[in-house]
């Protein structure tokens, strides 16, 4: 028997059929999903000395996603409560053009950014992780909760990733929204004959 050329290789990564459908919004898959930071994209921890902030642990994991995310055609938007250097180089070294940080209140930042990227909420997907981002996850399309979300988050979540903020949890969410939209498959194959090719 051959082995499995990247064209037919079939991913192993899977999803219940009505959570796909339910990550899919309104039409052919999310136009933008929006992110909090701490909590989410990490830990939740915060470590600060004397100067204030020194540094936050971030997953490659979840960088990765979001750059795929942002190559299959759903905006990634970083709406986070805090502000820091190391959350700006963060959202810098991975290219995500739309962020607002220190937001006292999520809603009031996300709408008029939707608004000017032309998205509606029934196609924005949400992740965050405790009460700020209620507001923004009681209105999206698809809310989405790391596992070591607030209670009251993953109450009102559509599905509670498996793995937890800063450690795996954006990664899931970006590979549900794209496998949801149907572009999964074809980012895999784009890498695998980029490997096949070095």
């Amino acid at each position: 028997m051959a082995a499995p050329t990247p064209t037919t290789l079939a991913p192993a990564l899977r999803f219940a059929p009505e959570l796909l459908l339910k990550a899919q919004g309104t039409g052919l898959g999310m136009k933008a999903a929006i992110f909090d930071v701490d909590g989410v994209l990490t830990d939740g921890r915060l470590f600060i000395g004397e100067q204030g902030e020194l540094f936050k642990g971030f997953c490659t994991l979840d960088g990765h996603g979001l750059k795929l995310l942002a190559q299959g055609g759903i905006v990634p938007i970083v709406i986070t409560g805090r502000d820091s250097p190391a959350v700006r180089r963060r959202v810098a070294d991975l290219g995500l053009p739309h962020a607002v940080y220190g937001a006292g209140d999520k809603l009031a930042a996300a709408e008029p950014l939707l608004a000017s990227l032309g998205f509606a909420w029934p196609d924005v997907a949400a992740i965050g992780d405790d009460w700020p981002d209620l507001p923004l996850l009681a209105r999206a399309g698809f809310a989405c909760a790391p596992a070591n979300a607030h209670a009251e988050v993953k109450a009102i979540a559509h599905h509670v990733t498996a793995a937890a903020g800063g450690d795996g949890a954006a990664r899931e969410f970006c590979d549900l929204l794209l496998m949801a939209a149907g572009r999964y498959a074809g980012l895999l194959h784009g890498h695998l004959r980029t490997l096949d090719s070095a």
